[in-house]
């Protein structure tokens, strides 16, 4: 493993990595259902797009749930969502409820 990388091309590289995983998000799997995501994998794009913005407020920069949404999103999260995502179904919201409470909730109690 190289442990030789400063910490400026760290950071290089990770927000490279943040930028491959948004645009496979929103370029290459629009069809992959928000809702879905975090049902399986306990976080989703609207988690992304929150982490953004708290990264930002960490760094003095006062940025909205729907600021960071537009620009995770690349458009008001509304339209996104009106264009690339179905009804979820009653299992789907139910599964939700219990992946939001284990993977969200918790975070902000902290």
């Amino acid at each position: 493993m190289t442990t030789d990388i400063d910490n400026q091309t760290r950071i290089e590289i990770e927000a490279a990595a943040f930028r491959a995983l948004r645009e496979h998000l929103m370029v290459k799997r629009t069809d992959v259902q928000n809702i879905d995501m975090m049902n399986l994998a306990g976080f989703c794009r609207n988690c992304l797009s929150r982490w953004y913005q708290e990264a930002a407020n960490a760094h003095g920069i006062d940025m909205t749930k729907d600021e960071a949404r537009e620009i995770y999103y690349g458009m008001p999260y509304e339209s996104w969502k009106d264009v690339n995502q179905s009804p979820a179904s009653q299992e789907q919201q139910a599964a939700f409820t219990a992946a939001y409470e284990a993977n969200v909730v918790p975070l902000k109690a902290e």
